[in-house]
């Protein structure tokens, strides 16, 4: 069977509504990605038109918080033809925020995942961690099954030094601990590919989100916590990856990944 060239994007657009008034919709008609991931979107579907819902249309598969609105929430894009969808990973305790759309596209299950973010207080961060492990653990069975796997999104932890701006003052506060450190790489070392290291190794001061609280992006003083991961079995059919640190509309940018389907 013939291999497409597709282009796979992902971004955390904190409020889609938001964005959408920063230019979203001009960024989905210039880029035209194959796929295109979004988290923090912060809406249920019922509360957006159809500009946003099927922009050039797109098919659109949306996941929203059941425990409170304007909370997380996660959507996927796409104009190949999805075999199967899924809203959560049968937990229901993370499936309840609305963190997953889960999506089968030709022979590849792919994740578009809000992961947690820990920082509030002790609980969220017990909860972040419950998160990874259990996450993880969902996604060695998929793999031990066969499957090709593409694991994308705000992962809300940096993996390296070179990651962050300040790995030193950097290394207590959530989403560079040691343990959620510790978690990327044994996630890493089970099977997956980070795609934008796997391209650019070296690359340093290369970011993904800046705090919007400490006027940090002009300085690029940021965190690479967005990515596209893949499992290692779609190591040959890799093309690019790439931070599309230029563009604005969020305190996060859209990361990209090409590969042949």
């Amino acid at each position: 069977m013939e291999k497409l060239p597709v282009k796979i994007v992902s971004w955390n657009v904190n409020g889609i509504r938001a964005c959408t008034k920063k230019g979203f919709i001009d960024f989905v008609e210039r880029e035209r990605p194959d796929v295109l991931c979004l988290q923090e979107t912060k809406a249920h579907s019922d509360q957006l038109d159809e500009t946003i819902l099927t922009p050039l249309n797109y098919d659109s598969y949306w996941t929203a918080a059941s425990t409170r609105k304007g909370y997380s929430g996660t959507a996927t894009y796409t104009t190949l033809p999805v075999e199967k969808v899924e809203h959560g990973i049968g937990i229901k305790k993370f499936d309840d925020e609305g963190r997953f759309v889960v999506t089968q596209i030709h022979d590849v299950l792919l994740y578009n995942v809000y992961f947690p973010n820990g920082s509030a207080r002790e609980e969220r961060h017990d909860y972040k961690q419950e998160f990874l492990k259990k996450f993880h653990r969902h996604l060695i069975k998929k793999m031990a099954s066969g499957h090709k796997i593409i694991v994308l999104g705000d992962y809300n932890v940096a993996h390296k030094e070179m990651d962050v701006y300040d790995p030193v003052r950097l290394s207590k506060v959530s989403g560079f601990l040691p343990e959620e450190r510790d978690w990327f790489q044994q996630f890493l070392d089970s099977g997956f590919i980070d795609t934008f290291r796997y391209f650019h190794p070296d690359a340093k001061e290369r970011f993904s989100w800046w705090s919007y609280r400490e006027m940090a992006r002009p300085a690029n003083r940021g965190w690479r916590i967005d990515y596209i991961c893949v499992s290692e079995n779609l190591k040959p059919q890799l093309k690019s990856a790439d931070i599309w640190d230029q563009q604005e509309g969020s305190d996060h940018c859209p990361v990209v990944l090409e590969l042949e389907i």
